[in-house]
């Protein structure tokens, strides 16, 4: 694809049109409500804390990486990895953003990791640019998204059907030959519908392999939405709906870092010995939603779905006979410092001690049927009621077929010096039945309480070809929670709430380890005005026992991958704080301010040593947990034009557990990184826009793990072009 080409041709087009419309240039009018946003119009008196990042907003970020979208809700870590957000790290409220596996990741509402239950590592994430709108939950709010409701859940919201017929071309094209091309098209009357959309991402990266090679990726999507529903005057109004998706991805990835001193020399190298690191992936969707509506009070959707994921990813795992790439990176000295100039191709490999570059093939499926419903049971009166319910029946499977084959390094090439050997070859199956339901009782006007109760009753399978051994495990749960929120006054409201979190054990490791188990407490305010937003909220997460699970990405050893260990009781404490302003400076000029802060202290119980953790003591600091990250943004919003200035801060954070000073080989430094959007409406149908990040060209390692230090994305300028076609272009 040459979206230079494209993107040149399309500005020539659009550029005679009349300059354009007043606000924001969001979808148009017509768009309608079926995707699932859960929080809609709720927000001021839902039990728990809740976020949503609006259609606007990311119109205005135009960002692909879901890493930059979440950094502005407090209580949100992020981690990034690849620069790009291929494969995203996100945690909520201090659970580990490792692979995001310990949040509910959701699309439309419905369970979005390639495994949930089994391994819900999120080595697929949708792109950013596809998505209308983001939503994160946290505490009592978390209840009825599970299974991992600890910490909380993410919904992503897709793009609805719209009324009429029309569609969009986005192109666009930036540094580190990054290229965009994103088309949708739709066509909706009362009883019919079709959404077809499709987006092509691909860059060459922004890291120099050393003699040369790839180092970038190219990732596809495709969706499409069919839709039949009754009439609108139907006394019993139902539609059906059907929501197919394809994606793939082939990436040059590696998890190979650096040692300090060549991450401070050029942070943006990658090794010699990382060249035959490969990530192709592809992933299937199928979601077949009867929607049913009893008048005004009583609402039904029942989702069928199928999900398939297929990833093979060969990358370096070590050198034979020698420790870890881990500690070769750390140490760089002694022994340790000829492995590494082995790893930089500056030294030949000893034939006895090979590189070992492994194939980890895996398969997932994810597959069930989900009810959600909402009854008000009594609309009138001083006391009005809706109860809030859910039922899934949920199952996934992962197959891991892993293998390894030795490799020298001669004159700073990688040549073959043997055949593939099974390394690993097991399955991991869960199957899930979980119920939840909320009663939401408002009380006059001031009060609203929602008492909640989730059950997850859980059996995992694991098999391993190899050591013709299994294991069968089988447990129920039953988590309680309650929220109230007091309104004060207009737009002030009082809130606190309380529930049991849980994240379920993996299948490998069944009865050996125990699920993580919470009880998590929040209290707080909130201030919402017509252009004016505040919140602030303490939250406490008391774990009667962290679960830590072992993957790759973390550094964990490839034979302990699937396996999870406890981790003991930890408490972790924080505060989040979150305004919004927004003034009208004159009539065709508005400023908006938002900023969010997060406080974050944690603190280990007992005494142990973990792969993952470390040597820990009591009252140590859990790892890649910052104490303090913060978001400023300020946007100005002219009637035919928009500038946005973003700035995001995240302190040091620790390699392993421990408390007092980080000791330098085990820190990872904070970092401070400026954003800047703009977009421009050329005629009412035709926008350009460009965004650049990381303008002052901030250079910071965002990890240690699994192999040496990695760095953050440095300075990349987009821009792109957007023209709509069909229908009113007007906004609502």
């Amino acid at each position: 694809m040459n979206a230079r080409l494209v993107l040149a041709l399309l500005a020539l087009l659009a550029l005679p049109g009349s300059a354009a419309r007043a606000q924001d240039p969001a979808e148009p009018a017509g768009e309608e409500e079926d995707s699932v946003r859960i929080i809609g119009q709720r927000l001021s008196r839902l039990a728990g804390s809740a976020h949503a990042v609006d259609k606007t907003t990311l119109e205005a970020l135009e960002q692909d990486d879901v890493h930059r979208v979440l950094g502005q809700v407090p209580g949100a870590y992020v981690r990034e990895e690849d620069g790009f957000g291929l494969r995203p790290n996100i945690g909520l409220r201090g659970t580990s953003a490792e692979r995001s596996a310990k949040i509910t990741l959701m699309e439309d509402g419905v369970l979005l990791a390639p495994a949930p239950y089994a391994a819900p590592a999120a080595y697929f994430f949708p792109l950013m640019t596809r998505m209308t709108g983001v939503e994160v939950f946290k505490g009592p709010a978390a209840i009825a998204y599970g299974p991992n409701t600890v910490g909380g859940a993410v919904n992503l919201v897709t793009r609805s059907i719209p009324r009429g017929s029309r569609g969009e071309i986005d192109v666009a094209t930036g540094r580190f030959g990054t290229d965009k091309l994103h088309l949708w098209w739709g066509h909706g009357d009362d009883r019919f519908g079709v959404l077809v959309e499709g987006v092509h991402l691909d860059s060459d990266g922004f890291k120099r392999l050393d003699g040369g090679g790839p180092t970038g990726f190219d990732k596809r999507e495709a969706m499409v939405k069919l839709r039949y529903g009754s009439a609108p005057e139907a006394e019993t109004w139902q539609r059906v709906e059907l929501k197919l998706g394809y994606a793939d991805e082939a990436s040059h990835a590696t998890y190979l870092g650096l040692t300090d001193a060549d991450f401070a020399d050029d942070p943006f190298r990658r090794y010699v010995a990382s060249q035959r690191g490969r990530m192709s992936w592809w992933r299937t969707q199928a979601e077949l939603t009867w929607r049913l509506e009893l008048g005004a009070a009583f609402e039904l959707r029942t989702t069928a779905y199928r999900h398939d994921f297929s990833r093979a990813w060969r990358k370096l795992n070590g050198i034979r006979g020698e420790p870890a790439l881990r500690d070769l990176l750390a140490a760089d000295e002694g022994r340790a410092a000829v492995s590494v100039a082995v790893l930089r191709g500056e030294q030949d490999s000893d034939p006895r001690s090979p590189l070992l570059i492994g194939t980890n093939d895996r398969r997932f499926f994810s597959q069930g049927l989900q009810t959600r419903g909402s009854w008000a049971v009594d609309r009138t009166g001083a006391l009005r009621q809706t109860l809030r319910f859910g039922v899934r029946l949920h199952q996934d499977a992962i197959e891991r077929d892993h293998d390894e084959a030795p490799f020298d390094m001669r004159g700073g090439t990688l040549l073959r010096a043997g055949p593939d050997e099974v390394a690993t070859s097991n399955r991991e199956e869960a199957m899930a039945l979980a119920l939840d339901v909320q009663d939401e009782i408002r009380l006059g006007e001031a009060v609203t309480l929602t008492p909640g109760v989730r059950a997850e009753l859980i059996a995992t399978r694991y098999e391993d070809a190899l050591g013709d051994t299994g294991r069968e495990h089988a447990y129920a749960l039953v988590l309680p929670g309650a929220g109230v929120v007091w309104a004060l006054s207009p737009g002030w409201s009082l809130l606190a709430g309380v529930h049991r979190g849980f994240t379920p054990v993996s299948p490998r490791s069944g009865d050996l380890a125990d699920p993580e188990d919470s009880v998590n407490y929040e209290a707080g305010g909130r201030y919402l005005g017509r252009a004016s937003r505040l919140e602030l909220i303490g939250f406490l997460s008391d774990y009667r026992n962290l679960l830590v699970p072992c993957t790759l990405s973390a550094g964990c050893a490839a034979a302990d991958v699937g396996r999870q260990f406890n981790g003991g009781a930890v408490q972790i404490r924080g505060v989040e704080l979150l305004a919004s302003q927004a003034l009208r400076v004159t009539a065709g000029l508005r400023l908006q301010v938002d900023a969010a802060w997060t406080l974050t202290l944690s603190a280990l119980e007992g005494r142990f040593d973990d792969p993952i953790l470390g040597a820990v003591a009591p009252g140590d600091a859990l790892p890649y947990l910052p104490v303090h990250q913060g978001h400023l943004m300020l946007r100005a919003i002219g009637q035919a034009a928009e500038l946005d200035v973003a700035v995001h801060g995240v302190g040091a954070v620790r390699d392993v557990a421990g408390q007092g000073a980080i000791p330098a080989r085990e820190r990872v430094d904070g970092h401070v990184v400026l954003d800047v959007a703009a977009h421009w409406q050329v005629t009412e149908a035709a926008r350009l826009y460009g965004r650049i990040d990381n303008v002052l060209g901030a250079e910071y390692a965002v990890s240690r793990r699994p192999y040496g230090l990695r760095p953050g994305k440095p300075t990349q300028i987009l821009i792109g072009f957007k023209h709509r076609f069909g229908g009113e272009q007007r906004e609502d």
